[in-house]
């Protein structure tokens, strides 16, 4: 079995410069912060996530005696430095922006200070776990918008890239804004309610349909789902009409039909004729298949009577924007503000905050990127969560990170929530104390 977490699920030059640090003895207090360069073309807002893992992930970071003994077989390192990694934690503090925070390029998600080798050791894991829940719970969330209202259930276990990101997907996307997830261990190990249909394999496996749908049914008395597309979607939707009346002696009501294939739009308003016709008014249509916001929107666009949608494949893979240009870069050491030079990847030193100001009304009008102290108005994005390796708080719930992101869409401006437009840029303004630190340490280099 993988071990998906602990001390070596790292890249070997965090381990490589560990050992040269060890040697030089630099252990001074250092500051790191991870950020987000560049978004991709169709997004305008970022929402942070993941920290709840992260913070577990810093708890927990040790080196097992058999990790220890693998390192020692690679014949990279010296038995002195591997003496040095087993007694290895991390006694940081981390300032970050509470899950559910719409933020914007170049502002910090995650600012990590602690002696050199344990901010440096966790920048691999750190990237991994807020980035993956960053993209999913910013790609959800535009689900959310689209559906206006509708209930959204993640599909995309069986699509995921791995059981934890299948796990994590479902966290992040519940966190931005989804009903629920089919997602079994998800909903035990987060509480994330939990919604689940049936296959067209149960209805092939019955030699007729009405029968399988009979069945289910009485299987299942108190959430009747059933799957109608697997011939004939709308003699499908018949023969639930006709099946009605003989449920309903039994104490039994079909909730809902699910339709998976074909022209939704279309389906979905003959199908709700039919239902209608046979006095099934409160049987509501839930509809899934290769959907993301795009579709999603289309089809309500359109008029199509869908009350609810699963979202799978598109989701779990963030299909148009899979990946972060986002960076875990130094800057301060052993006092001293550091800065990158390179052409394109240059960065801000020091010690920063993020500052949110609004209008009269509550809307979002400017961030300001400026160093930590620096006396400016608005409201702080960045929340000390974690001194001397060890969280401040208990962990948040997810029920109040959903609450965040539902306040966060009514602030955002109207023009970053568009879908199917360029995004707007969103003003991002460098405080005069972050700028006169560049101009300064500028003028020294050269």
């Amino acid at each position: 079995m993988i071990e998906a977490s602990g001390a070596l699920l790292t890249d070997l030059y965090q381990l490589t410069m560990l050992q040269a640090y060890f040697r030089e003895g630099m252990e001074q207090e250092a500051t790191f912060e991870l950020f987000v360069r560049k978004f991709p073309p169709t997004r305008s807002f970022l929402l942070a996530a993941g920290l709840e893992q992260l913070l577990d992930y810093l708890q927990n970071l040790h080196f097992k005696e058999e990790d220890l003994a693998w390192l020692q077989g690679t014949g990279f390192f010296t038995p002195d430095f591997l003496d040095y990694l087993s007694n290895f934690q991390f006694k940081g503090d981390l300032y970050a922006m509470p899950e559910g925070t719409a933020f914007f390029p170049n502002e910090p998600i995650v600012r990590v200070t602690a002696l050199l080798p344990q901010a440096q050791l966790v920048e691999t894991r750190l990237i991994n776990l807020i980035q993956f829940q960053t993209v999913i719970a910013s790609k959800a969330v535009r689900s959310v918008l689209a559906a206006e209202g509708r209930s959204l259930v993640d599909f995309g276990l069986r699509r995921a890239h791995g059981a934890e990101a299948g796990l994590l997907a479902a966290r992040a996307s519940y966190l931005a804004g989804f009903t629920g997830t089919s997602n079994v261990l998800a909903a035990k190990c987060f509480g994330i309610p939990i919604f689940g249909t049936m296959a067209h394999s149960y209805i092939m496996a019955h030699d007729d349909e009405a029968d399988a749908f009979a069945r289910f049914s009485e299987s299942l008395p108190g959430n009747v789902t059933l799957l109608i597309d697997t011939y004939d979607t709308l003699e499908g939707a018949r023969k639930v009409g006709n099946l009605a009346a003989t449920l309903a002696k039994k104490g039994i009501s079909v909730n809902w039909v699910r339709i998976d294939s074909g022209d939704l739009g279309s389906l979905a308003r003959d199908s709700r004729k039919i239902l209608d016709d046979a006095g099934l008014g409160g049987c509501r249509i839930f509809a899934s298949g290769d959907l993301d916001e795009f579709a999603i929107r289309q089809l309500l666009r359109s008029g199509a009577p869908i009350d609810s949608f699963g979202v799978g494949t598109r989701l779990v893979t963030s299909e148009d924007a899979p990946s972060l240009n986002c960076a875990y870069k130094l800057e301060e050491y052993a006092g001293r503000p550091r800065r990158k030079r390179s052409k394109g990847k240059d960065t801000w030193p020091g010690r920063k905050q993020v500052f949110r100001c609004f209008d009269d009304r509550g809307c979002m009008i400017q961030d300001l990127l400026t160093l930590q102290g620096d006396a400016e108005f608005g409201e702080p994005l960045l929340r000390l969560v974690m001194a001397k390796g060890k969280p401040v708080e208990p962990p948040e719930t997810l029920d109040a990170m959903r609450q965040r992101v539902t306040d966060q869409l009514q602030q955002l401006p109207p023009s970053l929530k568009v879908l199917d437009q360029p995004p707007s840029a969103y003003p991002v303004v460098i405080g005069r104390a972050l700028q006169r630190l560049v101009t300064d340490m500028d003028h020294v280099r050269s």
